[in-house]
Formats: structure tokens, sequence, C-alpha cells
């Protein structure tokens, strides 16, 4: 479970061209959260000795998305790819499908360091700086483009957070309303479970897989009224608006040795193989949240039993 933040870094309404949004071999649509966790990562890295700040964890708030792709029939999309040069023998060459999107999104760090302890002016002048080395940067695999905003909720900030609990909320109450609208990627396991027991339901055997894959799929389902003969089909809804996402990394096998796999990218770090591990997301607006660890992603690795996963607080603080 994450700490309680003390100081808010917030780079709001920043564009994004040709961010990927193929999250997963099994997901699309928005960038994976690890995509976000590995910039906050790289930032940290990057920033000078007199500007450094330690990152705790990364918040993600989508005010507008555009995806790269077209109608390509009933319920199917397709991306736009690149043309790329043909081969010697005249022919396409083979690529890799590659799914791109535009967006504009703010991010919300928790930081900690001695440059939290200035003054007003002087926090905003690094969060200034800070954002300028953003805007060189890649994110997500697309290009940070610019700010198209100058109003003073646009600007970005570092945000101190009082230990007094009224002032700590009307601090982040603040917040939360200048990154309106928009909508927050939070994770939403309890929903995964609640689905799962409706589905055993009908069918004992059912597992977590089967949840997951209920979550992926649009259902569709015929309604009879009362004072009708004839009914309608309709997409069955339900509250929340729910998505199957990536979240980390679960080991195959055992770590091996530094160098002792070959062809490994890295031959001075210990290597071990790994496939995807899938949990359930949820949008939410940012001013339905009650706390800042409901709006933070933070790494939660296990290593003992080989998983390497993104966690978020957003069920602890919002429990039904």
């Amino acid at each position: 479970m994450m700490n309680k933040p003390r100081h808010l870094l917030v780079l709001p309404y920043l564009k994004i061209q040709n961010a990927n949004a193929i999250s997963s071999p099994m997901t699309w649509g928005f960038p994976a959260m690890s995509a976000f966790v590995g910039f906050m990562h790289a930032l940290e890295r990057a920033l000078p000795d007199d500007d450094w700040l330690a990152f705790d964890g990364v918040g993600v708030v989508c005010h507008s998305h555009e995806v790269q792709s077209s109608s390509a029939g009933y319920n199917l999309q397709q991306f736009h790819l690149t043309r790329n040069p043909v081969g010697k023998d005249g022919k396409t060459a083979a690529i890799a499908e590659e799914g791109r999107m535009h967006m504009e999104i703010s991010l919300v760090f928790s930081v900690s360091g001695d440059r939290c302890a200035d003054s007003v002016a002087d926090r905003d002048e690094l969060a200034r700086r800070i954002d300028d080395r953003v805007h060189g940067m890649r994110m997500a695999g697309g290009s940070v483009i610019g700010n198209s905003r100058t109003d003073r909720r646009s600007q970005p900030r570092l945000i101190a957070l009082s230990d007094d609990a009224h002032d700590y909320e009307q601090a982040f109450r603040k917040l939360k309303h200048a990154l309106l609208p928009g909508f927050t990627l939070v994770l939403n396991e309890p929903a995964l479970h609640s689905r799962l027991d409706e589905l055993r339901e009908d069918n004992a055997n059912a597992s977590l897989l089967d949840a997951w894959l209920d979550f992926a799929r649009l259902h569709h389902e015929y309604h009879v009224d009362d004072d009708e003969a004839r009914g309608q089909w309709q997409i069955r809804s339900r509250p929340g608006w729910h998505v199957p996402i990536p979240i980390g990394y679960g080991a195959l096998g055992s770590l091996h040795e530094a160098g002792g796999v070959a062809r490994a990218r890295d031959t001075t770090t210990p290597f071990r193989f790994v496939e995807s591990l899938y949990s359930i997301g949820q949008w939410v607006s940012p001013h339905r949240l009650n706390r800042p660890e409901a709006l933070l992603w933070y790494v939660d690795n296990d290593l003992d039993q080989g998983a390497y996963r993104l966690n978020n607080d957003y069920a602890k603080h919002h429990a039904n």
C-alpha cells in the first residue's frame, strides 16, 4: 500500500503525438500504465542534481484521445499503418503492426526531496523546468509536442500537502477540479472477483480468466417489453466504465545469471522469461476520488513469487 503523499508534481495538459495504443498482446486503446511508470523513472534519472526529486508514484488523467484507426467492418477497427519501402524483389516488406494514438493528458507525480521544502515560487519554477525537460522526452513511444493552454490551472506546479486533514483535503479538491474534464484509469480488482462470483452461479468451473474475458466482450441481449410482442437487442449495461488492462509481468521460470542467456540485450543484468499479467481497470472522473493515493500507480513487485507488477489503491479507499 502506498504511503500518504506529501508533495505532488503536476504537469497538466500535455499533448502527446503517436503514442503506442497497443498496451499488451490482448488489449489496445490506451498505453499501458507501465509506460507511464517507465517514463517516471526515466524523468527521475534525467533530472540534474540541483533539481533532483524522488518519484514514488504517477497518476494519469486523459482529457482527449484519438486512436489512428478506421472501421474495418462490423465492430472491427483497423490501425493506420506506415507505408515502408519495398524490398529488393519489389514486394512490400513484412512489418510489425503498430497502433498509434494522439492524446492530451495530465500527469500527477508523488515526489519527495529537499527541493520540496522551497518556497511556493521556487517550487513552481522547478516544476516549469521539469516541464521543459519533459517536452524533450518520449512518452509511451510518442512525442510530447506542447501545451496549448495558457490559464493558471494549466501551468506546471509542485504542490505541498498540509499535515492538517482539512487543508490536505482542500488542496486535493482544488487539484481534482483543475484536472476536469477528463478521466483517470485506476485499478479495480474487486470488480473482477465480483464478476467471477456471478459467473459461478451458473457455472461452478468458471475461472478468473472467464471473468476477465467477460469484461473484454460486448454482450448483446434480447429484451422483450411486457406490453409488446416483439423485443429488441441491447448491449448489456453495468455500472462503471471497466476495461481489461495489463498490470505487469509474471515469471515463467527461474532467474538466470547475467550473461547466461544468449542474445539478451543486457549481459550485465540477471535475466528472466516472463508473460503479461492482466487485471481490470476502471475509468473514473477525478472529482470522484477522495484521496491522492486512489489516483497514483506505483511499483509493487513480489520477487519471491516472480511478480513484476504495478498497483493502485483505488479499491482500498473506495470500498463499496
